[in-house]
C-alpha cells in the first residue's frame, strides 16, 4: 500500500520569480541564444500534432547527419541484443532515433510550458513514496536509468518539489550549458552539481536530508568502477551508487520514464523502494553487478527508449580493442 502524503509539504510554486529576467539575460547573449530560446518557446506553444510532426522531420535529419552517434547506437544494440535478427535490430535502432529526437523537441514543453501543461504532458505515479521521506527531511536516492525521458521525469519531480539535487555534465558550448541549466533548474530549489567538481557537494546535500536524482549507468572510466555484465557484455560500472546508498542508509527508488509514441505524452513511474539493492552482505562489486541486472529488467520492456547513443562499453580491459573502432 502506498505511503500517505503528509500535508507539511508546501504547494509547488509556478516557478522561480527570477525566471523572466533569467530568460531575458540568456536571450541577450547573442542572436544564436535568442533564436534557440525563441524556437523552444514557439514549440512549447504549439500543438502536440505540430511537435510530433517536427519530431518526425528532425528524426529523418538526425538519421542522416548524426552518423557517428548512429553507429554507436547500432553497435550497442548489436552487443546487447545479439538474439535479434538484423532486421529487428535495425527496426529497434530506427525506433530509438525517433524517440531520442522527439525527447529533444519535447524539452520545449518541459522547460517552457506552464506548470499545468507539464502536469498534463508528464504524468507520474508513486511520487508519494518520495514525499514520505522529504516531508521528514530524510534523504532518498532517485535512481534514474538513461531513458530518453529522463529530463521529463526530472522536471516533473522537481515541479512537485520541494528541493533536490543532481549531478550533471557541463556542456562544452557555454550557450547550450546555460540553456540546459536554466531548463533543469526551473522549479523549486534544484542543486545542479557539476560532475567535474566531484561528489563532495552531493554528500553535503545528502547530509542535509535532500533527495537526489542519480544516473547510475554511464561509463565514466575504470576508477571506482567494477567490470560487471550489462546485457552479457562486461561494462565498467561505477560502484558509487551502492557506496552512497550504504553509507547513508538511503532508500533507493527507481525512476522509470516512458514516452508513448501514440499520444506523444510521458509517464513517470516511481517504483517501490528496492529491497535487494544495496545489500551489505555482498561486496560492492556484487552489488553493482546486481544493479546492472535490475537495469536490464527495466530496459527490456522499452528497449528503444534507452540511451544507446552513449558509448556504454567505451573503456575496455587492457589489450581489448574498443567495440566502436
Amino acid at each position: 500500500m502506498p505511503l500517505p502524503v503528509t500535508n507539511t509539504r508546501p504547494p509547488a510554486p509556478e516557478q522561480s520569480p527570477n525566471r523572466a529576467s533569467e530568460l531575458h539575460a540568456l536571450k541577450s547573449q547573442s542572436f544564436a541564444a535568442w533564436l534557440l530560446v525563441s524556437v523552444f518557446e514557439w514549440l512549447a506553444r504549439s500543438s502536440m500534432h505540430t511537435r510530433l510532426r517536427v519530431g518526425r522531420i528532425l528524426t529523418s535529419v538526425a538519421w542522416v547527419t548524426l552518423r557517428r552517434r548512429r553507429r554507436i547506437a547500432q553497435r550497442n544494440i548489436e552487443l546487447c541484443f545479439g538474439n535479434l535478427s538484423a532486421s529487428e535490430r535495425k527496426k529497434l535502432l530506427r525506433e530509438h532515433f525517433r524517440a531520442l529526437t522527439q525527447s529533444f523537441v519535447d524539452r520545449s514543453v518541459i522547460w517552457f510550458g506552464t506548470p499545468d501543461e507539464i502536469r498534463a504532458f508528464v504524468t507520474v505515479s508513486g511520487i508519494e513514496q518520495i514525499h514520505a521521506y522529504t516531508d521528514r527531511h530524510e534523504p532518498a536516492m532517485l535512481l534514474a536509468p538513461h531513458f530518453i525521458g529522463l529530463d521529463a521525469a526530472a522536471s516533473r519531480l522537481t515541479l512537485a518539489g520541494p528541493e533536490g539535487a543532481t549531478i550533471y555534465a557541463e556542456q562544452r558550448n557555454k550557450l547550450i550549458d546555460d540553456f540546459v541549466r536554466l531548463g533543469r533548474g526551473r522549479f523549486h530549489n534544484v542543486h545542479l552539481i557539476s560532475r567535474r567538481d566531484g561528489i563532495r557537494g552531493l554528500i553535503r546535500l545528502i547530509k542535509q536530508g535532500m533527495p537526489f536524482y542519480y544516473l547510475p549507468d554511464m561509463d565514466l572510466g575504470r576508477r571506482g568502477a567494477a567490470l560487471v555484465p550489462f546485457f552479457g557484455v562486461p561494462a565498467y560500472t561505477q560502484m558509487s551508487t551502492a557506496q552512497l546508498a550504504r553509507q547513508f542508509n538511503m532508500p533507493v527508488f527507481p525512476i522509470i520514464s516512458t514516452w508513448d509514441p501514440k499520444t506523444g505524452k510521458y509517464h513517470v513511474d516511481v517504483l517501490p523502494e528496492l529491497k535487494t539493492f544495496p545489500d551489505p552482505a555482498k561486496s560492492l562489486e556484487q552489488d553493482t553487478a546486481h544493479l546492472n541486472e535490475l537495469l536490464e529488467t527495466w530496459i527490456r520492456p522499452r528497449p528503444a527508449q534507452y540511451y544507446w547513443v552513449h558509448r556504454r562499453f567505451k573503456h575496455r580491459p587492457d589489450g581489448e580493442p574498443s567495440p566502436y573502432e
